[in-house]
């Protein structure tokens, strides 16, 4: 299709991720991710800071944050409260379960580990309006995205 619509297309113009280097594996249903995160953050949406965590994280899941000023500038924040900023809505990634954070050399949120979305979603379910709900799981089914359902607890 790509062909038909654009013949003479030069590949080099395109993004391939098997011949550069300087790409990550992110959900396909992060879009949406974001969205239940900035609501469910109101005022303070910190769907693109969980982004820019996830562009600068690696398949562990960790995120080794050595210059914390960078990151709030990734996500948006200038000016002299960027960092303040960008830290309010480290903690609410926290409270929500998105992430948990260890302090280091550069405060609370040195060391950051990213949690499976589709999981931490599924726990905080009751927090978030039904249609978005309804809305993720629809494209998880869509993409076969298998792990887009209950955290299972382990019997007793």
């Amino acid at each position: 299709m790509r062909d038909s619509c654009w013949p003479d297309l030069d590949d080099e113009k395109l993004w391939n991720r098997k011949l550069v280097t300087g790409f990550t594996t992110i959900p396909r249903t992060m879009p949406l991710i974001m969205n239940i995160i900035d609501g469910l953050t109101k005022n303070k949406p910190a769907g693109l800071v969980y982004f820019v965590l996830w562009c600068r994280t690696f398949d562990q899941s960790l995120l080794v944050i050595d210059n914390p000023q960078t990151l709030a500038f990734e996500s948006g924040f200038t000016g002299e409260r960027a960092l303040s900023t960008w830290k309010d809505r480290m903690r609410s990634l926290a409270e929500l379960g998105f992430i948990d954070a260890k302090e280091g050399p550069t405060g609370p949120h040195h060391f950051v580990l990213l949690f499976n979305p589709h999981k931490v979603v599924w726990q905080i379910k009751d927090q978030i309006q039904e249609a978005t709900f309804r809305q993720l799981q629809a494209r998880a089914i869509d993409i076969g995205a298998k792990d887009m359902e209950p955290v299972k607890t382990p019997p007793i």
